[in-house]
Parts: C-alpha cells; sequence; structure tokens
C-alpha cells in the first residue's frame, strides 16, 4: 500500500514539475521580443529517496529554482559599449547639425560674402564716381553683416537645443536612477527568501544599460543584491533603496562655456550646497552633448568673433584713410566692435554709410574723382596674413575653421559607425546566450506536455492498482 501511495506521490510531484516547466516555457515565448528579457530555466533535482529494506527507492524529482540564463561579464561590456555609443551618438548628431551652419553646397555661405564684399570694392575701384557700384558695396556689406549674424545666432540655436536635450536627459536619468533604488528593495525582499528575481534582475540590467547609454556611471552589486551607482567621478545617484537627483541650471559664462548655457549640480544630502558636477560627465550621450556645445561650438564662435573684429578692424582703418564724395576724410565703413567676444553677433554697417552710400571712401586724396586707391587697398586685404598671428587670410581662416569641423564630423561618424557595430556583435552574442529561440521552446513545450501526460498516466495506473487492492476481499 505505501508503495502504491508512492507511485501517487511521484506522478504528482513530476506532474507539478512539468506544469511548473510548461509555465516558464510559456513566460520564456512570451518574452521573446522584450527588450533585456533573459531566458529562463527550470532547475530540477532528484528527491531524496527512501530506504526499503536492502533497497532505496527513488521520490522521483523537485524543482529546486528558475533561473536565468545570463552572462554577467557580457552585461558589464555591452554596458560599457552602449555608453560609448552613447558619446559617438551625441557627438555625431550634434556635430551634423553644426554642419549645416557652413554648408555651401546648399545655400549661399560667409565664405562666399566674403568674396562678394572684396570684389565690390575690386568693382568700385574700377569706376569709382559710380554710384551703382557704390550701391553693390553698401548691399554686400550689408549682406555679409547679415550672414555673420545668421551664422553666430544659429550656433547660439544650437548650443541651446544642447541645453534641452541635456535638461530632458537629466530628467530621464533621474527616472531611471529612481526605478533601479526601487528594484533594489524588490530583489532584496525577493531574495532574501532563497529565491531568485530573475526578471527583477533583468530590468536592472536594462536600466543600467539605458542610464550608462546617457551618462558615464560606474556600479557595483552588494552582498545583499542591491548596486550603487555613481555618475561621473563622484555622483552617488544610487545606494541601496535611495537615490539622489540630479538637477540642471542656468549659469553665468566662463571659461570654456558660454554666458546661460546649462549645467549639471549634484546634492549629496538634503541639506547640503549643490555641487557642480558638469565637468564629470564625459560620457553617454549627455558627455557628446556638452562636448560639443562647449568646445567644438564655442571654438567654432570665438574663430567667427575673431574674423569678424579683424575684418572690421582692417577695413575701418583702410576706409578712414581714404576721401569720400563729399572730400570728407575719417569715416568708418563698419560700427567699431567693442572687442572680439560678440564682434559677429554685433557687426553691423556704419549708420551714415548706410544712409548715403556716398561717404564711402574709394580714393586717397580729395578732390580726386577717379582716385581708387582706398577700395583697392582694402579689396586687397582679402589676400592679406591678418589672422592667427600674421600666419592666415581671412578666407584661409575661415576655410580652416569649416576644414577642423568638417574632419572632427566625419571622425565623429567613423566612431558611431565603428560602435554600432561593436554593440551589434555584443548583442548578437547575448541573443545566442540569453535569447529565446521559439524553435526550441516550441520543442521543449511538447517534452514537458509529453512528461506531464506521462505523470498522469502513472497516477492513474497508480489509482487502478489501489482499485485493485482494496476490491481483493470481494473475491
Amino acid at each position: 500500500m505505501s508503495r502504491i501511495w508512492g507511485m501517487m506521490d511521484v506522478g504528482k510531484r513530476a506532474m507539478m514539475n512539468s506544469q511548473s516547466a510548461l509555465q516558464t516555457v510559456g513566460h520564456n515565448i512570451a518574452n521573446k521580443s522584450t527588450e533585456g528579457y533573459s531566458r529562463q530555466r527550470v532547475e530540477m533535482q532528484t528527491s531524496q529517496p527512501v530506504g526499503s529494506g536492502r533497497l532505496r527507492m527513488g521520490t522521483g524529482a523537485n524543482v529546486t529554482q528558475i533561473s536565468r540564463i545570463n552572462n554577467g561579464y557580457l552585461e558589464k561590456q555591452i554596458e560599457r559599449e552602449g555608453a560609448n555609443l552613447g558619446l559617438a551618438q551625441g557627438r555625431a548628431e550634434t556635430l551634423a547639425r553644426v554642419e549645416q551652419v557652413f554648408n555651401e553646397q546648399v545655400n549661399k555661405g560667409l565664405n562666399q560674402f566674403m568674396t562678394e564684399f572684396f570684389n565690390s570694392f575690386r568693382e568700385l575701384a574700377s569706376s569709382p564716381e559710380n554710384l551703382a557700384t557704390r550701391t553693390l558695396v553698401k548691399e554686400t556689406a550689408e549682406h555679409l553683416t547679415r550672414d555673420f549674424q545668421r551664422v553666430h545666432k544659429q550656433l547660439s540655436e544650437i548650443q541651446n537645443e544642447a541645453d534641452y536635450q541635456i535638461s530632458v536627459h537629466i530628467s530621464e536619468i533621474n527616472e531611471l536612477t529612481k526605478e533601479i533604488a526601487q528594484l533594489n528593495e524588490k530583489i532584496q525582499m525577493i531574495e532574501i527568501n532563497k529565491s531568485v528575481a530573475n526578471d527583477e534582475r533583468d530590468r536592472r540590467d536594462l536600466l543600467l544599460k539605458q542610464l550608462g547609454e546617457r551618462v558615464n556611471i560606474r556600479y557595483s552589486e552588494g552582498e545583499n543584491g542591491a548596486v550603487t551607482v555613481t555618475a561621473g567621478s563622484n555622483a552617488i545617484v544610487v545606494s541601496g533603496y535611495s537615490h539622489r537627483e540630479l538637477t540642471v541650471a542656468s549659469t553665468q559664462g566662463k571659461e570654456g562655456k558660454r554666458e546661460g548655457n546649462m549645467e549639471i549640480f549634484y546634492k549629496p544630502t538634503d541639506r547640503a550646497q549643490p555641487i557642480n558636477v558638469t565637468r564629470q560627465f564625459t560620457g553617454g550621450r549627455l558627455g557628446g552633448l556638452l562636448e560639443v556645445r562647449d568646445q567644438q561650438v564655442n571654438r567654432l564662435i570665438n574663430d567667427l568673433d575673431q574674423v569678424a573684429y579683424t575684418l572690421a578692424t582692417e577695413v575701418n582703418q583702410a576706409h578712414a584713410e581714404g576721401y569720400n564724395q563729399y572730400n570728407e576724410k575719417g569715416q568708418l565703413f563698419f560700427e567699431t566692435p567693442r572687442e572680439v567676444k560678440g564682434a559677429a553677433q554685433n557687426l553691423q554697417l556704419n549708420s551714415q554709410v548706410q544712409a548715403d552710400v556716398g561717404r564711402i571712401a574709394a580714393g586717397a586724396s580729395p578732390n580726386s574723382p577717379g582716385d581708387n586707391r582706398i577700395a583697392n587697398a582694402i579689396s586687397s586685404l582679402q589676400y592679406e596674413k591678418v589672422l592667427g598671428g600674421q600666419t592666415a587670410t581671412l578666407d584661409g581662416f575661415y576655410a580652416s575653421m569649416v576644414g577642423q569641423l568638417g574632419i572632427e564630423a566625419n571622425r565623429a561618424n567613423s566612431s558611431l559607425s565603428s560602435q554600432k557595430d561593436i554593440l551589434n556583435q555584443l548583442n548578437n552574442i547575448r541573443e545566442s546566450i540569453s535569447g529565446v529561440s521559439l524553435d526550441e521552446e516550441t520543442t521543449k513545450m511538447i517534452e514537458y506536455q509529453k512528461s506531464f501526460d506521462a505523470s498522469a498516466r502513472l497516477i492513474r495506473a497508480a489509482d487502478e492498482m489501489m482499485d485493485t487492492v482494496l476490491n481483493l476481499k470481494r473475491y
């Protein structure tokens, strides 16, 4: 009798094991396309056998745990390369936006406006008495000043757009760190009872990857299963069940940063003063945005200001030595820039010249209607080395600006393409280890279904044997 009951117990346990396995298979299939999901597997172990005389009778199997198929070292690699990809994306996308400002293949650019400006003085030198050529000089000068302002405005808008994206990323980072802290608590509560928090750990791993794509982080897991996450060098954003939020604020201009641009702050405690941690963020999309905003775009704005300031100063200096149609001397052609900083934004044609083209100087001496020496001197400024410590012309300096931008953008695009390939390769390796194969899961489903049926048949057979034993007295 006891053995018949033992057969029923073995069948019952086997049915429960098959049911657990089938449910796990169904869970795998349902999460086939879930990002970050790791395939789960039912771990079974032989039950403790029982003694019967000289025999040891087996009692079936028990489900010991449901484990996830996961390579922790590979997950770390993916997180690290994902951070590099985020950095490359932040650089490439922002530099592509900057390139459009200087794209002279589609629209007329600053270089062409400068050429037209100096060519107009050559036209003036050919016919100094012609009112139409003087009007041409005024119009090309106005177009030139407007294009300086356009380029400066668009570069500033790119910085403002980068500030907006930085604010968005900081909000996303705060949401991610909040959820990671919540998952720390869930995982610890589950695993304190010797269970394994498979789905919670998958979700946390995914959030850590997403966090790493946005900012450079370091993290480690403690003995209790909770992770501690540090953003940058020392901004601890997750510790156990708690998280600290980052904030952004517009600050004053300083070396390497323009007036009003956003900076990132961190408060280690509620009562502590905010710490500026902007310079610590050198990775992820945030690092790419900060790098382009504060280095490449700032350099372009400074170089643009230098070109505008030098152009206005040199033209004014030559123009002030000449005489206009009214035999007056000392008229400035452009409004004198106060300083190099902001020269491109504030570059304007002299209001008196703008109102009366007769005040444009062409000759070097009064009462000389055909004198064109000043017009020739100004037109020759295009080829004089007046920039870069008297080593570069206006055209050459501007061309080197655009050329360096093109090199940096091309390097950023190459890095982005290479990083995508690296990450795709790692994700393919992860998919081969942790991914769900529908064919494999279907095979397992049939196997466990057959096992369930066989276990049921065992119980049925034991039940029939029990009926036979109980009915023996009738015969």
